[in-house]
């Protein structure tokens, strides 16, 4: 069975879990807060502020100021959809998925030793970096929109790409070397893409888009360790203490 099937069933699996649901709700509950409030609050602020700046101002100056308001408007709603899920995939990453992958790395991969570094400043610094650089991204290609089925394509690409770099690094710091790190991130670098991509997408469906950021931190997590469970051949490792070396 592949990587792939393994990961997304064990994650599914997990959302059976009662204990599960109330460790992760709690982002979820926040995300859904601040897309509530920002719709309410700031979309006028953001349709207004997009009108201003290409490709909407090109699209009032050459096609028509109400075609263009349709547009800012829209992509007013994409930025606070895209500041939801980003505060909940960054609430889980930093918060939620420490505590998670302990618990399901001792109850499913208690073979895998801890070769890897439990940072939470490393984890902090990655999700900045994540965040900046996915804000970054989604501004910059806004001019790309004015290409019919780009203004589609692009946020699911970003979304994706946030997706993969924000957990493949968080889900593997505890347990896999820097060298194993590497390796698994070169071998499987279209899976993890491709799990970020099937999540962008599910976010993107009413209700059903409220449980994205869960499954894909569920499913990165059991991706991840199951591959550094495979590339280490399924050997026990056992990291000898000082007491275990002297016997």
């Amino acid at each position: 069975m592949s990587i792939l099937r393994i990961a997304f069933g064990r994650a599914f699996s997990s959302l059976l879990q009662p204990r599960m649901w109330l460790s992760l709700v709690m982002p979820v509950l926040i995300s859904l807060v601040i897309w509530i409030l920002l719709t309410i609050f700031a979309l006028q602020n953001f349709a207004g502020w997009l009108i201003d700046v290409p490709p909407f101002s090109w699209a009032s100056t050459f096609v028509a100021l109400g075609f263009a308001k349709f547009l800012a408007y829209i992509g007013g709603w994409a930025l606070i959809f895209a500041i939801a899920y980003l505060t909940a995939l960054i609430l889980m990453s930093v918060f939620m998925l420490p505590v998670l992958l302990k618990r399901i790395a001792a109850q499913s991969y208690a073979d895998l030793a801890l070769l890897g570094k439990d940072s939470f400043v490393g984890s902090a610094v990655n999700s900045l970096v994540s965040m900046l650089g996915f804000l970054a991204g989604w501004v910059l290609t806004l001019p790309f929109w004015l290409i019919p089925g780009v203004g589609l394509i692009l946020p699911l690409l970003w979304l994706a790409w946030l997706n993969r770099r924000l957990f493949s690094y968080d889900v593997l710091s505890l347990h896999a070397t820097d060298e194993e790190c590497k390796t698994l991130k070169r071998k499987h670098a279209r899976s993890l893409f491709l799990i970020g991509l099937i999540y962008a997408a599910l976010a993107h469906v009413p209700i059903l888009g409220i449980l994205a950021p869960m499954l894909a931190m569920l499913t990165y997590i059991h991706f991840g360790l199951e591959a550094l469970r495979q590339l280490r051949n399924g050997a026990v490792l056992v990291v000898m203490t000082e007491g275990t070396q002297g016997a």
